[in-house]
């Protein structure tokens, strides 16, 4: 008994000691936003002696963030709302329709993870420059609308629905889309929110494609737009945390009100068998 209570005693020593390690850049980062920017500079501590909005108000009224808000929430609803339409479908069709070439499509999607991402960069700034969507939401949304693991998690719930369940709604007279969003989906209501939430953080946050397909301050997402903050003012500091406090706050928020969904998606993203 002695030596489990040491056991458990070290690991909740080293649980502890990791979580500090994990929260402390975000702790600095708030208390150098609520300073202000000659009290970082002369005095750049790690406790917040002062609460100072300036920073904040500076980074709403004087930089265009507003927009980039605009601009990434509205490019992260349209990815999730069409990644998780057309995952849906192509999972039912591979889990349920029999087709010619059924068990190649599938496994051309399990091949897709063996290509990174980073490689189709070159290619797919190419594509979107021939067709002139630099510097527009479609430049930006088209190529984040391809996850592979989105339709490998739905198959998963659709090959385990009973059979008998489709054949009734058959023998009923429905039709596949029928059969697809009146039967199947709301059987999977969790997982398709929780999916939809995985999703939206991803797009919400994401920096390199965004980086390279926009220019235009006006077009920013979140993401990119922090850059600009760095580069119109200086080494601004609590400006820069400021806006990045910003940044992350609705993504803050969705995790904290979704935590058991988002947790439930990341596990039966990591538990998925070919």
């Amino acid at each position: 008994m002695t030596m489990r209570r040491v056991e458990n005693g070290i690991v909740t020593g080293f649980t502890v000691i990791a979580a500090l390690c994990w929260i402390f850049p975000l702790y600095w980062a708030l208390v150098t936003s609520l300073r202000s920017e000659e009290n970082v500079t002369a005095n750049p501590g790690i406790l917040l002696d002062e609460f100072n909005l300036s920073s904040y108000m500076s980074a709403v009224f004087d930089t265009k963030l507003m927009i980039w808000y605009f601009n990434s929430i509205g490019t992260a609803v349209i990815v999730t709302a069409v990644v998780v339409l057309i995952s849906m479908m192509c999972a039912y069709a591979l889990s349920q329709i029999q087709f010619p070439g059924r068990r190649l499509l599938y496994f051309v999607v399990l091949g897709s993870f063996m290509i990174p991402a980073q490689a189709l960069v070159v290619t797919q700034f190419i594509l979107m420059s021939d067709l002139g969507l630099i510097n527009t939401w479609a430049g930006i949304i088209l190529p984040q609308l391809i996850v592979p693991v989105t339709i490998i998690v739905y198959k998963q719930f659709f090959d385990a629905v009973p059979k008998e369940m489709r054949e009734a709604a058959v023998l009923d007279g429905g039709g596949e889309y029928t059969i697809l969003f009146r039967v199947y989906l709301p059987l999977n209501w969790g997982i398709t929110t929780a999916l939809a939430i995985v999703t939206f953080i991803g797009v919400w946050n994401a920096f390199f494609w965004p980086f390279l397909v926009i220019t235009s301050e006006d077009m920013m997402t979140i993401p990119v737009g922090i850059t600009q903050v760095n580069d119109a003012f200086g080494v601004a500091y609590a400006r820069i945390m400021s806006v990045a406090m910003l940044a992350a706050m609705p993504v803050v928020l969705a995790y904290l009100i979704f935590q058991r969904r988002v947790t439930e998606a990341v596990m039966i993203s990591s538990g998925i068998k070919g």
